[in-house]
């Protein structure tokens, strides 16, 4: 029974959050909103009148936020699947890559520098189809190290 319900509720908030961005939706608040405005001088203004329109956005608002955040989360899901993907498939992308979603905010800080130091890499390089992955620059990294090392051995 899970099932059917968590399938339920997917769709009905799939069907939510299309309808609500479209222009039938806002046609209806608007309109909304123009009949509140115009019923206002019936009620004298009234609290009662300011309280309706109040309350009614409110609940809207508070329901809609939930569902636009269980869209989002789906999307971006999705999202990172489609990007695992091209990653995976790209014989020149680092599969480090894949799933950095779940690295905390100072981790993906430490590489967006990182990635900021291959793009000012790749500025200066003649070949734009030169590839500047993180395994690419590790091991260019151990072949410096290499050289150097072998540049203070002595006896050379």
């Amino acid at each position: 029974m899970k099932g059917k319900s968590h399938n339920f509720f997917e769709k009905i908030s799939t069907d939510i959050t299309n309808w609500t961005g479209s222009p039938v939706a806002f046609g209806v608040a608007f309109l909304i909103v123009i009949i509140w405005i115009v019923t206002g001088p019936l009620f004298n203004y009234s609290d009662t009148w300011q309280l309706v329109i109040n309350t009614g956005t409110t609940i809207i608002t508070f329901l809609m936020v939930f569902l636009i955040q269980k869209s989002q989360n789906k999307d971006s899901k999705a999202i990172q699947l489609k990007l695992n993907e091209l990653i995976a498939a790209s014989k020149h992308a680092s599969n480090r890559m894949v799933d950095i979603e779940d690295l905390t905010e100072a981790e993906l800080d430490v590489l967006h520098k990182y990635y900021q130091k291959l793009a000012d890499i790749a500025e200066s390089d003649t070949d734009i189809h030169t590839s500047h992955s993180i395994d690419a620059a590790v091991h260019l990294h151990r072949i410096k190290k290499a050289v150097a090392v072998k540049k203070e051995e002595p006896g050379d």
